[in-house]
């Protein structure tokens, strides 16, 4: 029933992205100079919901989040994730908008997250959508989740077109060539899980979420708190994936499954049972952060220099963009600093309420392109 359930929430999401509601068409008022974009994000467990102006600056932003709910049930279950969407969908908008002491006849625009992500999530927030804009008459903006993620930089940092983007989250892991708000060239992306997927999982079989610090936060933050404390983070080895590989693409399975070896060869040398923890288990941490690092800064370093080998970054203005949730990992950040550094290359990170999924980033990219489709208007009529 719930695959059933599963497949016409697909199906819909496919339906609902060739109406003419989410395709390309000219907004009225597009001179107006009061501009305010609503953006809503659904794509997996939180309920995003933000406002902003022509000017992006955020008038309001609310998010509500489940993350307490699926910690206590091991991880994301798309149905129940469904259901608080469903919940929460309405009064955040709702509180969106009195926060920003405005109506829905003040917006200008809704930016809805399109895809990817879990279709029982993304229905629920494009369903919402579509009824706000036929209720109001308002143009709906469809948004792709990564994309959001690549451009959200550019609302605090003046990065100019093309630059370079490492996208890192629970579900995704990419490098792409940003060439323009709707022009991405991919380079290299993940040939099975994501990064945050590993550490979501790993940090569930070693139980960290039994250390009362650790409690309430999500795998990736545990993962990286245990490994701060680690005191032989050299004790555990783990292989550099695809080594061998001169492309830019990413795998992360092998590095799972060494972790994996090592905390059941622990396991059977304490004599582990129920909720323990292995003595090791910060060193153990600090080896796989230190393994997954070492592969992003491998594969980000082929990827520069493909786009030196192709001429596709400017020489003069080499830029490296890293967002989504992963890139809040401070130990990966600065190791990506380290290699910018040695690169020449500037890197720019959004700031860490919006590396992960908000309502913020896919109202900018609503005004992105927004901006777009008003500049080509007035080229065309010159």
């Amino acid at each position: 029933m719930n695959t059933l359930k599963r497949l016409v929430c697909s199906q819909f999401v496919n339906k609902l992205s060739k109406q003419y509601l989410f395709k390309p068409r000219a907004f009225s008022n597009r001179q107006s100079t009061n501009i305010n974009i609503l953006g809503i994000e659904t794509s997996c467990d939180d309920t995003g919901c933000a406002i902003i102006n022509r000017n992006g600056k955020i008038l309001s932003e609310v998010c509500h989040s489940q993350n307490l709910m699926h910690l206590r049930n091991g991880g994301i279950i798309p149905d129940i994730a469904q259901d608080l969407h469903r919940m929460h969908i309405e009064p955040t908008v709702t509180k969106t908008l009195e926060e920003a002491k405005l109506s829905m006849e003040d917006i200008s625009a809704i930016a809805v997250t399109l895809k990817p992500g879990l279709p029982l999530s993304l229905v629920i927030g494009m369903k919402y959508a579509k009824h706000l804009g036929r209720r109001f008459n308002k143009p709906i903006i469809p948004i792709h989740h990564m994309q959001a993620h690549a451009l959200v930089a550019r609302m605090h940092h003046d990065i100019k077109f093309p630059f370079l983007v490492l996208l890192i989250s629970g579900g995704h892991c990419l490098l792409a060539v940003v060439q323009d708000v709707d022009h991405f060239q991919l380079l290299g992306e993940s040939m099975d899980c994501a990064p945050g997927e590993v550490f979501d999982k790993v940090a569930r079989s070693m139980k960290l979420r039994n250390v009362p610090e650790y409690s309430t936060i999500c795998g990736g933050q545990a993962v990286e708190a245990a490994a701060s404390k680690a005191t032989n983070p050299n004790m555990f080895k783990i292989a550099l994936p695809l080594a061998e590989y001169r492309d830019c693409n990413f795998s992360f399975n092998g590095l799972k499954t060494s972790v994996m070896y090592h905390l059941y060869k622990k396991e059977q040398e304490h004599k582990i049972v129920a909720h323990e923890l292995i003595p090791e288990v910060n060193d153990l941490c600090a080896a796989m952060l230190m393994a997954t690092t070492r592969h992003l800064i491998h594969r980000t370093q082929r990827a520069m220099e493909f786009c030196k080998d192709n001429n596709l970054i400017p020489e003069d203005r080499k830029q490296l963009v890293v967002s989504g949730g992963v890139a809040c990992n401070n130990y990966i950040f600065s190791a990506l600093q380290m290699l910018c550094n040695e690169t020449n290359y500037n890197i720019y990170r959004p700031f860490p309420k919006l590396c992960t999924d908000n309502g913020v980033m896919i109202a900018w990219n609503g005004l992105e392109k927004w901006r777009k489709v008003w500049i080509l208007q007035l080229i065309s009529a010159l």
